[in-house]
């Protein structure tokens, strides 16, 4: 038992560690992710957000926070996952190819001066890149929520918030903890009166 509370708290010491190593830069493009994404809200665009895995849950958990709340009551945001529709996902899957479902979905969902959210801890999935490259022909603006280097997506998207790990876990970590930042600015931006 002993031994188990030590490697607990060295993994809590290390999550923590991860998030405290971001620098001002990542600190600033956090903003800017923020600050677009209330201005896109306001001009009566959305938020699309996908991933594979645990980053198709963060996505979804992520979309979640937009559409019911974060914090007070406030308006409905509109946000959607990609991953939440298995019907669309195993459709597309079939029919397209498993490279496709993002894309697909894209192609038919997203507008020009929509927020585009790729989150992938390698920024090398292809079913990540091919949304992505349907996004840009979309006109959406897109951000990457990626690892240490960045991937692919690392020269494909407009904004990247590499998170300073290679430890997958690490990374969602951060994902989800920069998400619900940037809600909550977002809630703070549109909803000052409230």
């Amino acid at each position: 038992m002993a031994n188990h509370l030590e490697q607990i708290r060295a993994q809590l010491e290390e999550s923590c560690r991860v998030k405290q190593s971001f620098s001002r830069e990542l600190l600033e493009r956090i903003s800017e992710f923020a600050e677009r994404s209330a201005a896109a809200l306001a001009a009566g665009n959305k938020l699309v957000w996908f991933g594979n895995g645990g980053s198709a849950a963060d996505a979804i958990h992520l979309a979640a926070e937009f559409v019911v709340r974060l914090r007070g009551d406030r308006p409905s945001l509109p946000a959607l996952a990609l991953a939440a529709n298995p019907s669309v996902l195993t459709a597309a899957g079939n029919d397209y190819g498993f490279e496709s479902i993002f894309a697909r979905q894209i192609e038919s969902l997203v507008a020009r001066g929509d927020v585009l959210v790729a989150l992938s801890t390698s920024g090398t999935s292809p079913n990540i890149l091919r949304g992505v490259n349907a996004g840009r022909r979309r006109g959406a603006w897109l951000v990457a929520l990626t690892g240490e280097t960045g991937g692919q997506l690392r020269d494909k998207v407009d904004l990247l918030l590499n998170v300073p790990s290679r430890d997958s876990q690490r990374i969602q970590e951060a994902h989800i903890t920069i998400g619900h930042i940037v809600t909550s600015l977002v809630e703070q931006n549109l909803f000052k009166k409230q």
